[in-house]
């Protein structure tokens, strides 16, 4: 068969990219491996899809170029996709730092882009063996179909037991492309060491402010059997670098000298007793054993009480490793942004080649940004094929 565009992948970019190329009357074939489309959309936002953020922008995501996504995410922006939801009459709701829900299921999410896929006359196939492809004659051919526009959008390695590989990053070569040396992120890190005593804080979690890097986020740190997790350290994972250190503020409302503060208001107080006012006893007994500084705070030097002070304020990890792809929710690195346009997402090099989502060296922090760059990459391949 002959079409206008073959899509291999049918996840957020893919289906959100043949949607918008069929409603512009090309005939699309998405080809998708797995024996359902949107496997990974059905189990984010713990079911209910974190489908955008209202507050997606360049500076919230990672690549070798970050002036890439500038252009896709400006033409098609969160308000664009909030608007889709609506108009096929999904309740959602905001939850913190600009996370959009649906109320139901993301089954909606997943029903609605193949209604739009129905509507432009998109052909789905699933249980899909795409094998060779092959490029002759302005012509992409795929098994025994035939298109002049063919396009990545199978993801990256993350959550391999759904079926990721790194199918994109092997094509993408063949064609070429360089990639970015692709490594799990928004990933759990685990601990050895000196820092092993900390998994016995597992299930323990804190309102934390975690850097890595340049990078620092405040949310939620939780410890586990393995070593440190929850949205924070999650978002620090993505910029950390084996080797490297990821330090946690454990009290970000505490300002410098409130120890001191402490020393004159309750000198027979305690810095074991002023930490359990403020996070969780398990944690407040851990730490209290590590600073060493027992006994009433009358009795400890000013020197002692800064330092226990500036400990709590940067106490560093330094990770042995992380729960790699099986455990990241997506990946950084990818198939390099200088090999592609910014506007089309179209090989500078291939005429007619595109690579979208997560295929791209092009990676969202936590929280529906990198649906966001799913939904713009694939409206900007989608507009242009």
């Amino acid at each position: 068969m002959e079409y206008d565009a073959i899509i291999l992948g049918g996840g957020a970019a893919g289906l959100m990219c043949a949607a918008r190329a069929g409603g512009r009357d090309r005939r699309v074939l998405v080809l998708e491996r797995a024996e359902a489309v949107g496997k990974k959309i059905l189990i984010s936002g713990g079911g209910r899809c974190n489908f955008t953020n209202l507050g997606a922008g360049p500076a919230n995501y990672l690549s070798a170029n970050p002036h890439f996504a500038k252009s896709a995410l400006a033409r098609y922006t969160p308000r664009d996709f909030l608007d889709l939801v609506e108009n096929h009459g999904i309740a959602w709701h905001e939850k913190t730092l600009g996370q959009l829900f649906c109320d139901g299921s993301a089954k909606q999410i997943v029903a609605m882009l193949l209604a739009e896929c129905a509507d432009g006359g998109v052909e789905v196939r699933c249980d899909a063996d795409v094998g060779e492809v092959g490029h002759a004659d302005g012509r992409f051919r795929v098994g025994g179909d035939s298109a002049p526009s063919l396009v990545i959008a199978t993801g990256g390695p993350s959550i391999p037991k759904m079926g990721a590989t790194g199918y994109a990053y092997d094509l993408a070569r063949r064609f070429g492309l360089k990639v970015v040396e692709p490594r799990p992120a928004l990933v759990p890190l685990t601990l050895g060491g000196e820092d092993v005593l900390f998994r016995d804080l597992s299930g323990v979690s804190a309102e934390v402010v975690a850097h890595a890097g340049k990078a620092a986020f405040r949310e939620a740190a939780l410890f586990t059997h393995r070593g440190l997790s929850g949205p924070a350290i999650l978002q620090a994972s993505s910029y950390w670098r084996p080797g490297e250190e990821v330090a946690v503020n454990f009290l970000p409302d505490r300002a410098p000298g409130w120890l001191l503060d402490a020393k004159q208001a309750v000198p027979g107080g305690s810095v074991r007793a002023l930490l359990r006012e403020a996070l969780p006893a398990r944690l407040a007994d851990t730490l209290a054993d590590r600073l060493g500084h027992e006994g009433e705070l009358a009795r400890l030097s000013d020197k002692a009480l800064r330092d226990a002070e500036a400990k709590l304020a940067r106490w560093t990890f330094r990770p042995n490793g992380s729960e790699g792809f099986a455990k990241a929710e997506v990946t950084v690195g990818g198939i390099a942004t200088d090999g592609l346009s910014s506007k089309t997402m179209e090989a500078k090099a291939v005429p007619g080649l595109y690579a979208i989502g997560e295929a791209v060296d092009v990676t969202g922090w936590l929280g529906g940004y990198n649906f966001q760059w799913a939904w713009a990459s694939g409206v900007a391949a989608g507009d242009a094929i």
